[in-house]
């Protein structure tokens, strides 16, 4: 939509306030999609419920693609919008019930590293469709969308069910299959059958493929548990959740990723044929620096990854809100301060990207309980899209009332306390299994010292266990 948008206003004959509702309000629309993904999945399973998101893409495209009017192309953008609700939600979970603990951050990264794929394969169409007239053009630019949701709902239906939905729903034969296949060893796979079978409240003597279980309702009961009743750890975990999708999209990245042509615009960049070779340059560095971020996620944790990328996009976010305030109140051309916006964007999303990026949905999709999972990380999706519907829709009046620079200095004031909030609030999650998740939370600020006391427990009990056996063998 970012190359899109412009050939769009131009055959349109639309208004910037238009062109702004187009291209922002799909994440209010995602909505929608984010919002029946829990209780969808958590009905018909993961795996079809992507198949689903395929569809609704599918249909979406083809939409936008056939679109004759502004209102047509509203229409199309809302349905394409419930798919995007639903792939956002559904493709973390089902990576991270799937993925073993050794390798969870690097799979559970990869909807991120391919949304970037994505993102870049859509600015390099745009610019190959621009040769074509203008009124078919940006119609190629929305419909080329509905060929890769092809492949995504067939490919889908070769993949296993996530193990854990299959538990819930008493199939565990199905689940130990899955889990033997995903797993490092048969140890790890019995141990991860065995705790999973904990958390669906399954006891462990039960070792049938099939097995009764309380068939819980849809979604009753969770919300009450999420919202109202929560646990100082679900409170905890929530907050955390909800927070870096909230500071994920309050940054700005849809603002640079959605109008990265206009930025470059007011940096000095007229051709439109430029504008769009330098959105590509954007999209290959994201892409770059999120294939990087995959391979760091699991080695050296999620917290040193997330604090030094909200860190280094506070630096590039105020030093781009520096240059282009320079170039807007300079009556001659400065070269200096064109080089130096163009460069603060791509080390913008190079930060964010070997970060904030993926590590906001592998975090999100990690730390919800099990019962929880679906409806806690459908929550998170939803402020992800509310934020961003309001920083996309609302940024070409946001610069027009402080100036370009203006926002971007306002960026970079959010992502500072962003930095704040992950320092004290979030606990490491790396190396835990799915369901060891919970005794890291419920301390909020003193996280670090709940931790220290359970290492303590462990060394104490690992010590008392080593005694007893001593002393049973000296018995002996």
């Amino acid at each position: 939509m970012s190359g899109a948008n412009i050939y769009i206003q131009d055959d349109l004959k639309i208004s910037d306030l238009q062109v702004a509702l187009l291209v922002g309000t799909l994440n209010l629309y995602s909505l929608v999609g984010s919002a029946a993904a829990g209780r969808t999945s958590d009905r018909i399973g993961r795996r079809y419920t992507i198949v689903m998101a395929g569809a609704i893409f599918f249909l979406g495209s083809i939409l936008m693609g056939f679109a004759t009017n502004y209102a047509f192309l509203m229409v199309g953008r809302f349905v394409a919008g419930v798919g995007v609700g639903y792939a956002l939600m559904i493709a973390p979970v089902y990576t991270a019930e799937v993925s073993p603990a050794s390798s969870r951050g690097f799979l559970t990264s990869f909807p991120e590293v391919f949304i970037n794929a994505g993102i870049l394969l859509g600015y390099v169409s745009n610019y190959a469709f621009s040769k074509l007239p203008t009124n078919l053009g940006w119609r190629f630019m929305l419909g080329i969308g509905a060929i890769p949701s092809v492949f995504l709902a067939l490919v889908v239906l070769g993949m296993p069910e996530s193990p854990r939905w299959l538990v819930m729903q008493g199939r565990l034969g199905e689940a130990r299959k899955v889990l033997d296949k995903t797993s490092d060893s048969k140890e790890e796979s019995q141990q991860r059958l065995s705790d999973i079978k904990e958390a669906a409240g399954i006891p462990q003597d039960c070792n049938d493929d099939i097995v009764h279980v309380q068939k819980q309702s849809h979604g009753e009961g969770v919300w009450k548990e999420l919202l109202i009743y929560p646990t100082p750890a679900v409170r905890h975990i929530l907050i955390c959740g909800i927070g870096i999708h909230f500071f994920q999209q309050a940054s700005g990245i849809d603002a640079v990723v959605l109008y990265s042509p206009r930025i470059f615009e007011k940096a000095g960049i007229t051709s439109s044929n430029d504008k769009l070779l330098a959105t590509v340059a954007v999209g290959f560095t994201k892409t770059v620096f999120i294939l990087v971020a995959t391979f760091l996620l699991d080695r050296i944790g999620r917290r040193p990854l997330l604090l030094s990328s909200v860190g280094g996009m506070v630096l590039s976010l105020a030093t781009l809100g520096f240059g282009l305030t320079m170039i807007d109140h300079s009556d001659e051309k400065l070269p200096w301060a064109v080089a130096l916006s163009i460069a603060m964007v791509l080390a913008y999303v190079s930060f964010f990207s070997i970060g904030m990026g993926p590590i906001t949905w592998v975090y999100s999709s990690e730390i919800f309980p099990l019962k929880l999972r679906a409806q806690g990380t459908s929550m998170g999706v939803a402020v992800n899209r509310v934020t961003s519907g309001v920083i996309s829709t609302t940024f070409i009046l946001l610069y027009k009332a402080i100036t370009i620079g203006g926002s971007f200095f306002l960026f970079a004031g959010v992502a500072a306390v962003g930095w704040l909030f992950f320092y004290a609030c979030l606990p490491e999650t790396r190396g835990r299994t799915l369901e060891d998740m919970e005794v890291l939370f419920g301390s909020f600020f003193k996280w670090r010292s709940a931790l220290k006391d359970e290492q303590r427990k462990e060394v104490s009990s690992g010590e008392n266990g080593g005694q007893i056996q001593m002393g049973t063998k000296a018995q002996e």
